[in-house]
């Protein structure tokens, strides 16, 4: 393991190195600040639990654009530079809501402040995820290639970690702090984010040598500003581009050259022109790939798996903490059980069900969920205390079972976005296939909190609960209706 470590610290640096895990440490801790979170739209601001879903569905919207961050960091630089100073830029944005959360008691006493400031802060984590996302694919782009899957597995095993801990910690700090003591904690993390931004250096896009931080090969118009997928641009067409760049050099060197009318660059605005019409040809790419039938057709499925299940999870967190009592250092380790379940789903994936076709696959995880939301149907008509089973254990068991259920659905989307992706914007493509992940379950949010506010479930009158779970179990098989858009032959190894 340290030898292991000790490589990738020689291959990489140890800046890099350190940038990487504090970001997707720090993206797994957010579970620390988001308990408290919770705990403030419930309990002080007093918001009914579609309310409180409304408020952070909203907040989470900045994850459901992801693309548009790394299209902006590849065809806009900052003073010359792609990444770090976007990087910074994100930082900013993640640590400051968190700092006026806690000197500032009337922006966390208000809905529509505290929505605001909590979109402005998941803006710069979204957008500090895609790009550190970028950095790892281009620093494994040459002769660093070996060492992708090394680095992809840093980055999940810190934000696991990152994960477990904020769990573990958040419902111990919601027992001993006050609220705005948390968000000052938590603070230190972007703080420390911030300062280590400074240590690692990125050469400039207009120096002569070709960049280390470069997405954008000419002619093919490449982006790289990826979320949970790294991938490496072929060592072909980045020597074209070299090449390309060093005659263009060579020919300016040479003296002046006749160009018609038409050629002759224009001094003001030439710079907005050229990035005007790159963000343009980044955007048709992109848009140009995803209309294509083989790529559209999946991710509508994926889509509508989403929306049409209605998100009860914040209600049921109040009836968690109002009526079966149990305590936020409880919920913190249902959700380290829940990570845990998230690895074992997993490694059972990897192990077992890879050579098994998407289809079927997708068909048994809605089925292991609607067995899932039939344990909550158990739990809110109080029958488990009949078979003498504790709340505790159910909501444990649950946890467990449907993080890792959830996870054979994951993977497969994983697995198919991966492979359709088209050579040249691998990248960003993917972003997009999270964001459209991502926008699906915020609109499902959005559906639960209507469902929720049509049943009249509010704080303290949970009577018509069970009629919304029965009303989950039957739409979460409205999507294997339309498992006929999933690829007929793919599985976990080709598609």
């Amino acid at each position: 393991m340290i030898h292991w470590l000790k490589q990738l610290r020689i291959a990489f640096g140890a800046s890099f190195l350190w940038l990487v895990c504090l970001i997707y440490f720090t993206q797994g801790f957010r579970s620390f600040v988001w308990t408290a979170i919770s705990y403030q739209l419930k309990d002080n601001l007093k918001l009914s639990p579609s309310a409180s879903q409304f408020v952070t569905s909203i907040a989470f919207f900045p994850w459901s654009i992801k693309p548009l961050y790394g299209i902006l960091s590849d065809c806009v630089p900052i003073r010359g530079r792609k990444r770090i100073p976007y990087l910074v830029l994100a930082t900013l944005l993640s640590l400051f809501p968190w700092l006026h959360l806690s000197l500032n008691i009337s922006l966390r006493s208000s809905r529509v402040s505290l929505m605001i400031i909590l979109t402005v802060q998941n803006l710069g984590s979204a957008m500090a995820d895609v790009v550190i996302d970028a950095m790892i694919a281009e620093a494994v782009r040459f002769e660093r290639a070996s060492f992708a899957g090394d680095l992809q597995s840093v980055s999940w095993m810190t934000m696991a970690l990152g994960g477990i801990c904020g769990s573990l910690l958040g419902g111990y700090a919601l027992t001993n702090f006050q609220i705005n003591k948390i968000f000052l904690l938590f603070s230190a993390l972007p703080t420390i984010q911030l300062f280590s931004c400074c240590l690692v250096e990125e050469s400039s896009v207009n120096s002569k040598d070709f960049p280390q931080y470069s997405t954008s090969n000419e002619g093919s118009h490449s982006i790289n500003g990826n979320s949970f997928h790294k991938d490496n641009l072929s060592a072909e067409k980045s020597k074209t581009s070299v090449s390309r760049r060093k005659k263009s050099q060579k020919s300016a060197k040479k003296g002046p050259v006749t160009m018609t009318k038409s050629q002759i660059p224009v001094k003001d605005g030439s710079l907005a022109t050229q990035w005007f019409h790159s963000l343009k040809m980044a955007t048709f790419s992109l848009f140009r790939a995803f209309r294509q039938p083989i790529i559209l057709r999946p991710m509508a499925w994926f889509f509508l798996a989403h929306v049409t299940f209605p998100n009860l999870s914040t209600v049921m967190f109040y009836y968690q903490t109002e009526i079966l009592k149990l305590e936020a250092s409880f919920l913190g380790t249902m959700r380290v059980v829940g990570w845990l379940g998230l690895m074992v789903g997993t490694i059972i994936y990897n192990r077992f069900l890879q050579k098994m076709k998407l289809r079927r696959i997708l068909l048994c995880a809605h089925i292991g969920l609607s067995i899932m939301i039939l344990l909550d149907v158990v739990l809110v008509s109080r029958s488990n205390i009949s078979l003498g089973i504790s709340d505790k254990v159910m909501v444990l068991f649950g946890s467990a079972l449907a993080d890792g259920i959830n996870q054979f659905k994951f993977m497969p989307f994983l697995i198919l976005s991966g492979q359709l992706c088209p050579p040249g914007i691998e990248g960003t493509l993917f972003a997009l296939f999270m964001s459209i992940n991502n926008l699906g379950s915020t609109l499902g949010s959005f559906v639960g909190a209507g469902l929720a506010s049509i049943l009249n479930i509010s704080s303290g009158s949970f009577d018509n609960l069970l009629l919304g779970i029965i009303i989950q179990v039957f739409c979460i098989f409205i999507p294997v209706c339309f498992l006929f858009l999933i690829p007929k032959e793919a599985t976990g190894i080709s598609a």
